[in-house]
């Protein structure tokens, strides 16, 4: 179905979208229009709707001055790129009809995921001319993984973030979704240009957030690294300062990918893609993870280790009035967290309270967490610390193990293993207390993801030290694992 909303001054429609899946609108004609320029459909991302791109955005008003019809599309917000790629597939050809002409796709996020589907398995490739990805998760979020995780699950369960998009986004989930898509005859059909961010929200917020426990993973914009934005087949046309907002916006980045709207492309399958290839890296443990839920009051320790250059603790919460109390070793007490509400995908609706200390003092700190009603709660330290490149992880598919590494460090790990089928959890177990360089066997349970919270603590420079490291396996029918 198809609507038309005039265009005001500002750049909004002056009627809101539907949000109804499937439901698809044009943006008003300029006058300056080209018969060259092709016309632009813009798909949204996970947790969006349509009016992503012109409620608090001009990217609809900055193409329409540039002289380009535009389209926009609404997609599941929270279903997986499988269902929205067959609903995109159906309603492209109708928006092809309409124009006459082929499409360039604008596509944020997850709906670069989609928009990819549609095109490789559901055959809506002859309809479009190119895609153009903002910050595309081709490979994942961490923090996807953090949702489903044994800490993450307390809160994203009582947020109702916990579902079949997330679920989807797990790196181990797409790490299997590549095997599948990336070995397509057709995959070269269409060419693929790409942007990635690598800054953060402001401080508190979840993008902020998200950036710290990203950080661990490599450069990112708060929701998605620059690697996972990166497939080999694709061009990259820039890595900016922008965060996972902040690259949608049209006073942001329409005139960095405009000239790749109407570029004569030759023939993809002969392009080189230079740069854009995704390299698996082992990230750094620079996370400590915990979480649960209680009433009254309950205490969480955290411990420093000697050479720690900062600490961000972040408290995030299903409560906004936390009342949180960190104590150092000194018996000196930090309570001015600053508090923000989430908005972005993962954990959206929660409260973060968040309070960095720079140099921290070495030893055990305390957090005391009070509340008279019942409050779910995830906890993530992250630390800037030598010890962070020393600890690691490595799947061996032969034997079916996770090694937990480290570099001349006594530790060890606890691991809980979560089993998932269809999204579904299907079996929770945690192995007991490993010595140092630990090995996991990945249970044989069938088809499914499993998610593994390996909790490590161990002696750095004779201080005690933890971390958490979490990653996400995809089992297939065959007993691959990605």
């Amino acid at each position: 179905m198809k609507k038309r909303f005039p265009l005001r001054y500002t750049g909004a429609f002056q009627n809101k979208a539907s949000g109804n899946p499937g439901e698809w609108y044009l943006g008003n004609t300029p006058g300056s229009g080209s018969d060259s320029r092709r016309p632009i459909l813009f798909i949204h991302g996970f947790n969006r709707s349509s009016d992503t791109w012109y409620e608090d955005n001009d990217m609809y008003a900055t193409a329409y001055e540039n002289g380009y019809e535009t389209a926009f599309i609404d997609v599941y917000p929270d279903r997986n790129m499988w269902e929205n790629g067959a609903l995109l597939a159906q309603k492209i050809k109708d928006i092809y009809q309409h124009f006459g002409e082929k499409i360039v796709v604008v596509a944020h996020s997850k709906g670069g995921l989609d928009m990819q589907v549609a095109l490789v398995h559901y055959g809506a490739d002859p309809y479009i001319e190119r895609m153009i990805t903002l910050a595309t998760p081709y490979y994942g979020s961490q923090l996807a993984d953090l949702a489903y995780s044994r800490w993450g699950s307390w809160l994203a369960n009582i947020l109702g973030s916990k579902n079949d998009a997330t679920y989807s986004l797990q790196t181990g989930s797409m790490n299997r979704f590549r095997s599948e898509t990336d070995s397509q005859p057709n995959v070269y059909q269409t060419p693929i240009y790409t942007l990635a961010g690598t800054k953060w929200g402001r401080f508190s917020s979840s993008l902020y957030w998200g950036g710290l426990y990203l950080r661990a993973y490599g450069s990112n914009d708060g929701a998605v690294t620059v690697k996972s934005s990166r497939i080999k087949y694709a061009t990259e046309i820039q890595v900016g300062e922008w965060n996972h907002t902040t690259i949608k916006e049209g006073s942001s980045t329409f005139d960095v990918f405009k000239p790749f709207l109407q570029e004569e492309v030759e023939s993809f399958a002969h392009r080189q893609a230079a740069g854009t290839a995704h390299v698996a890296q082992d990230p750094e443990a620079g996370n400590y993870v915990s979480g649960g839920a209680f009433t009254g009051t309950t205490n969480e320790t955290i411990h420093v280790e000697k050479g720690v250059h900062e600490m961000t603790v972040n408290w995030l919460s299903n409560q906004a009035d936390s009342n949180l109390i960190l104590t150092d070793p000194e018996r000196n007490t930090h309570p001015y967290f600053t508090t923000d509400q989430d908005d972005d995908a993962f954990f959206e609706g929660a409260y973060h309270h968040t309070l960095t200390i720079h140099n921290p003092a070495s030893g055990t700190w305390t957090l005391e967490a009070s509340s008279a009603q019942e409050e779910h709660y995830l906890l993530n330290v992250s630390f800037v610390s030598p010890l962070n490149s020393l600890l690691s992880t490595a799947l061996s598919s032969e034997d079916r193990k996770v090694k937990v590494q480290a570099q001349n460090l006594k530790f060890q790990t606890d691991v809980t293993i979560d089993y998932y089928q269809n999204g579904k959890l299907q079996l929770s177990d945690k192995k007991a207390s490993q010595a140092s360089e630990a090995a996991f066997h990945v249970p044989d349970l069938g088809e499914g993801l499993y998610n593994m919270t390996m909790n490590i603590h161990g002696s750095y420079a004779q201080q005690p030290f933890r971390r958490t490291i979490i990653q996400s396996i995809y089992a297939d029918g065959h007993g691959n694992l990605y």
